[in-house]
């Protein structure tokens, strides 16, 4: 056979292969690629069309943010009302309504007013999609609440063009919507833990003291006690309605007809200073009558601030350490039990402590301090060059750099022409009495080189307000607070005071893991279920919403 006969009959024998193979296999793929095709465009359609209702179901709802992903919902639910259920409603509601009483939000404020009003109008299918396309922009609020809390919540508030929240999350709804579980999914958006409840149990009240005119209190002066007073009725009715004073015993001083600031009034007056940070000493001066004359729309807004504010600290460890700046205290709990409280000093205005989460790796005895540039160039050197002494005095010594531990003899350095800006050496200061740390340094890691210490300047926490710092926080308890943690972590007293009794410093790493929150709480609900007011230090708790438009939002919002 020759070599083309031999081509031919492969080809022959190939071509009758393929000729069986196409009579006895299924055209499948072929099939199935069309079947692909078909469902790609049909997919299209409904998309479109499901876009398409989106729209005139919108119709003029300006707040109407995420078509795309409204489209993907109501054609997934077969556009039935997603909103049937009115607990899962009135859950939705009712956190939208704290975000809205908050004042970080004007895009909340602006939905959940929409909401109402759809509600009240029986505009059933625009109040389903408005809250669908809520519900996006809360779980993004939510989701990013981590990254942007910091920001949103203290002075900055929320952007009003909030991303799409993540798909993972996403799935997670339409899981949730799936297997009828929407309404746990809403109850779960909640901050955890006790103290978002207690104050939303808090604005009810100040909801039902705002039913009432708001009396105010505006006597000048310092009112003591056996003070003739202009207007008696309304201390009563504040005191009465805020609670210092029981419904009873406000009845029983206007029975009496009190004219005079008498001991009954001093002692309410006290009961109110203490919750409001002030020395209870009965008297009412400028700070008291400050806190009198706030009415309760006012207070409404500032704990719903709070209340939002919990989505940060909420926390389930066992050991932890929490630092409110406004309340200038610390609190510690150990295993679940609440061990100490100390007084501490946080940073001045000017140079805030920054609100973190850390833990406490570990505690220094008779610690250098390695003096920051910022306080070195702002406060030390110009100290220096005003007096020559004033570094020997101090134990200061002058380093070469932060890579070196080479001292400069402080007398070589003309100080005549230091420039504190282009200072080319650092400065520490030696353990010792004068230190600016005191004996203990607590270490928390952050990126603010932010610590807690003692501090040789016990005098200034005799003060009621305690923003004196250079961000650091000084505390009144330190030497407690070394003994305490070092004990948990497995140190025996015995050894805490032998390095106690030395000058030498050392660093002893904790074992154990004691969370650090450096928070910012200007209201709150203590152990006892007393509502707690503090100064807005930092002014974090003003934001762009006015006064009068706020007291607008809380009248609407309480409806």
């Amino acid at each position: 056979m020759t070599k083309l006969s031999r081509i031919g009959l492969v080809l022959i024998v190939a071509c009758s292969q393929t000729l069986l193979a196409e009579e006895f296999q299924p055209v499948q793929p072929l099939s199935a690629q069309a079947e692909i095709e078909q469902r790609f465009s049909e997919d299209i359609i409904q998309s479109r069309k499901a876009q398409q209702w989106v729209h005139e179901v919108a119709n003029n709802i300006v707040a109407i943010r995420y078509v795309d992903k409204l489209a993907e919902l109501y054609h997934a639910i077969g556009f039935v009302p997603l909103w049937q259920d009115t607990f899962t409603a009135s859950e939705f509601e009712e956190q939208l309504r704290i975000i809205a009483l908050s004042g970080v939000s004007s895009d909340f404020s602006n939905r959940y007013r929409l909401l109402k009003s759809y509600k009240q109008s029986n505009d059933w299918r625009q109040y389903d999609l408005l809250a669908s396309d809520t519900l996006f922009a809360y779980m993004s609020y939510v989701e990013g609440m981590p990254t942007h809390g910091r920001g949103w919540l203290f002075g900055a508030g929320v952007d009003n063009r909030l991303s799409l929240p993540s798909d993972t999350y996403i799935a997670h709804l339409f899981k949730a919507i799936e297997s009828e579980r929407l309404r746990y999914f809403i109850s779960a958006m909640k901050p955890a833990g006790d103290s978002y409840s207690q104050l939303l149990h808090a604005i009810e009240q100040q909801k039902q003291a705002a039913q009432s005119a708001w009396p105010g209190f505006y006597q000048s002066g310092m009112v003591r006690l056996g003070t003739r007073l202009i207007n008696p009725e309304g201390l009563i009715t504040i005191l009465e309605s805020q609670g210092d004073l029981r419904d009873f015993e406000a009845d029983q001083i206007r029975a009496a007809g009190v004219r005079t600031y008498n001991i009954d009034l001093a002692n309410a007056v006290k009961s109110f200073q203490l919750r409001h940070g002030l020395k209870p000493d009965g008297v009412i001066g400028p700070q008291t009558r400050y806190w009198l004359a706030l009415s309760p729309q006012s207070r409404v807004r500032v704990l719903a601030l709070n209340a939002e504010r919990t989505r940060l600290w909420s926390d389930t460890s066992s050991s932890v350490l929490i630092v409110n700046i406004p309340n200038f205290e610390m609190s510690l709990w150990l295993d679940n039990k609440h061990i100490m409280d100390s007084k501490v000093i946080v940073g001045r205005p000017s140079r805030r402590t920054p609100l973190m989460t850390s833990k406490v790796s570990s505690v220094v005895f008779n610690p250098y301090w390695n003096v920051p540039m910022s306080i070195m160039r702002k406060d030390i050197l110009p100290k220096a060059q005003r007096d020559r002494g004033y570094l020997y005095r101090n134990d200061y010594a002058v380093i070469r750099s932060w890579t070196s531990s080479e001292q400069i003899p402080i007398h070589t350095i003309d100080w005549r022409i230091v420039n504190a800006k282009s200072f080319p050496y650092r400065l520490r200061q030696k353990p010792g009495k004068k230190n600016a740390l005191g004996r203990f340094k607590f270490n928390i890691p952050n990126d603010n080189a932010i610590y807690l210490h003692d501090t040789p300047a016990k005098s200034l926490f005799n003060k009621d307000a305690r923003a004196f710092s250079s961000g650091c926080v000084r505390v009144e308890q330190a030497e407690n607070l070394a003994m305490i943690l070092l004990n948990h972590s497995g140190v025996s007293e015995g050894r805490v005071n032998q390095l106690k009794s030395r000058t030498k410093t050392k660093t002893v790493g904790l074992q154990t893991n004691v969370k650090v929150y450096v928070i910012y709480q200007t209201a709150w609900v203590d152990e006892q279920g007393i509502v707690n007011y503090r100064n807005d230090v930092y002014d974090y708790d003003k934001f762009v919403v006015s006064s009068q438009n706020q007291e607008l939002f809380t009248t609407i919002y309480n409806e």
